[in-house]
């Protein structure tokens, strides 16, 4: 008699194949415990700890392999899933990989204004998102669709300006562009079939369990110290943390320990405010995962 194993379920993701973010895709997953080798990649890899698969694609692949259900999730950039249209839901903003899409015309030119390019050619990767703006915003533009490096359309005479991608604004420069409109704010999504079974959205929703305790803990620190008594209601006052404070007695009746968690943007202003207070010994922690 033959016996067959069982397969595991795996829910499958789509994951950019390179660049920035692959990168910050692999490190969320790691901070999340999920284990994914990192030996040179073939098309589908399997987790070792948990049940997901990642499918690695080109990043305007991604959107599709989703709708189509070739894999069940995907992370891509918000400005690829906007652009190809296709028929899938977002399941949530992942915070990483942020950029704009904006345009950019030669320095040497004057911008007057959104009207400057009426009756200009534009160079973009991103026909569909450019051709909406410009038709909310009633401008006739000739739309040049090139794939590869766009910021060097102007220069060799095939646009008068460009639409593409920005981040630090490095290339722009580079090719003797200034950026002088904003047309959207990218970040990368995590993006879904609709169709997935029960059994896929409960690996879902533990991922998403995993993935929330490790953005909850962005920025934020752990902070232990010692406080005199007497000033005990005025520092807890000033904490601004997620609840109330934990105080704990010390040997020296006069003084106690308080521990909380301080977000990492006013953290030194807090600080300051609690040394003058009087707090001693105080003692930072990173953390690494949290949940609420």
């Amino acid at each position: 008699m033959v016996f067959l194993r069982k397969l595991e379920l795996m829910l499958r993701i789509a994951v950019q194949s390179k660049g920035r973010l692959y990168e910050d895709t692999m490190n969320l997953l790691a901070e999340a415990d999920i284990k994914v080798s990192s030996i040179k990649r073939t098309l589908l890899v399997q987790s070792s700890n948990f049940p997901i698969e990642i499918l690695y694609l080109r990043d305007d692949d991604i959107p599709q392999s989703v709708a189509s259900g070739v894999a069940d999730i995907g992370i891509v950039g918000e400005n690829e899933f906007l652009e190809k249209g296709e028929d899938a839901q977002v399941i949530a903003r992942l915070g990483f990989s942020k950029c704009r899409l904006s345009l950019a015309i030669p320095k040497v030119h004057q911008y007057t204004g959104l009207e400057w390019f009426n009756g200009k050619k534009i160079a973009t990767s991103y026909p569909n998102i450019l051709k909406k703006f410009m038709l909310e915003k009633g401008i006739q533009t000739d739309i040049h669709e090139i794939t590869g490096s766009v910021e060097i359309s102007p220069g060799i005479g095939l646009a008068d300006g460009i639409f593409d991608i920005v981040s630090s604004g490095s290339t722009l420069v580079s090719n003797n562009l200034r950026e002088v409109e904003v047309v959207m704010k990218s970040e990368a999504l995590l993006i879904g079939n609709k169709h997935l079974s029960e059994e896929k959205k409960q690996i879902l929703d533990d991922m998403m369990f995993r993935i929330e305790a490790v953005r909850q803990a962005e920025d934020k620190k752990y902070v232990r110290m010692n406080v005199p008594k007497n000033r005990l209601e005025d520092i807890i006052n000033v904490l601004p943390g997620l609840k109330s404070p934990t105080i704990i007695p010390l040997a020296d009746e006069e003084w106690c320990s308080v521990h909380t968690v301080l977000d990492q943007k006013r953290f030194w202003e807090i600080i300051g405010k609690l040394k003058e207070m009087g707090a001693q010994g105080i003692l930072v922690t990173p953390i690494e995962k949290m949940i609420l």
